[in-house]
């Protein structure tokens, strides 16, 4: 990061505007338009601007286009630490500054609130198949509480959640995160995830557009990756599974909840699964081809399906102790 096109980027008020709005979270370009009140194509001018100085990062979702602060503590740069500051410090002293910063945050409350009733106008959309498939597992509590034990007991570090879906992982998990990466193949389920973990610090979560079969992520950069009932849409999980493998550290944790073996066909039609769950057989090999250690699953059987949760790790340093109880892990060995 160059001081010339730094101190030029935010020589601008417009621009002062944008970075504090991107400070509080990730936005589109057409809501950044919304809020400052001008028009799409002279706010892609300032944000190219931004962009060039490493102020602001691009990234395209489907057909928008989303715009995410390149500062802060623990994703910049000295020199972007410094801009973070300065930029602070305008608001603070510079009263119509921040009274202008003020105005934004308010429109800015309506774009919450705007994606929000849109993740509501989605789950009222799709109930009845949502809840058609909860009846015929165990419930989600349980499933979820039992993943917190299989993670174990520290921080999760940097955290990858495969096929975030609606995000529920991600919001479970932050807290115990470094950062959390959210990706998914859909633009929509990405803007559900977007405005259910919009309560977090901007810089602590990533939302992703991408396939699980080629992850866009460079090796190494991950301390536990998730597949939350995900895997059974893979028509190849070995090749998921040994991309998550590629982008996870020595000594890190991969979890995958989903369905033990079933004959449930209904499923491949109504909801495209691609396999009929998983048995601890498969599962074993699939991690194994890996170049992961599988560690004991855990069983929550429903009616009629079984959840299972299997866990494993990667070599290089001895994995964190878990919280499985005694009962959980002898009824997933099958005595």
């Amino acid at each position: 990061m160059k001081i010339d096109p730094l101190l030029r980027a935010l020589a601008d008020p417009t621009r002062l505007r944008i970075m504090r709005l991107l400070a509080h979270m990730e936005l589109a370009v057409g809501e950044l338009a919304q809020v400052l009140g001008q028009s799409q194509p002279r706010v892609s001018r300032h944000i190219r601007i931004l962009c060039d100085a490493g102020l602001a990062e691009r990234r395209k979702e489907g057909s928008w286009v989303f715009l995410r602060s390149g500062i802060g503590e623990n994703r910049a740069p000295p020199l972007g630490a410094a801009a973070a500051k300065l930029l602070a410090a305008a608001e603070r002293d510079d009263a119509a500054f921040a009274a202008r910063c003020g105005e934004d945050r308010r429109h800015l409350a309506a774009i919450r609130a705007a994606r929000e009733t849109s993740a509501e106008t989605y789950f009222a959309r799709h109930a009845e198949d949502w809840d058609t498939l909860r009846l015929l597992h165990s419930p989600d509590e349980p499933v979820e509480a039992a993943l917190a034990g299989a993670l174990g007991q520290g921080s999760l570090g940097s955290l990858l959640d495969i096929g975030t879906g609606t995000g529920r992982m991600a919001e479970l998990f932050a807290p115990r995160s470094a950062h959390v990466t959210g990706l998914d193949k859909s633009p929509e389920m990405l803007r559900i995830a977007r405005a259910r973990l919009q309560k977090f610090p901007a810089e602590q979560i990533s939302l992703v557009q991408g396939e699980f079969t080629a992850l866009p992520f460079a090796d190494t950069s991950f301390d536990t990756v998730l597949f939350h009932q995900v895997l059974h849409y893979a028509l190849e999980p070995e090749t998921v599974l040994a991309e998550a493998a590629r982008v996870a550290r020595p000594g890190s944790r991969i979890a995958v909840v989903d369905f033990a073996a079933h004959d449930r066909e209904e499923l491949r039609e109504r909801h495209a699964h691609a396999r009929l769950g998983f048995s601890d057989e498969q599962m074993l090999a699939l991690l194994s081809d890996a170049g992961l250690t599988p560690e004991p699953s855990i069983a929550l059987p429903g009616t009629p399906l079984t959840v299972k949760i299997w866990t494993a790790h990667k070599d290089g340093r001895r994995a964190p102790e878990t919280t499985h109880n005694d009962t959980n892990t002898e009824r997933a060995a099958g005595r």
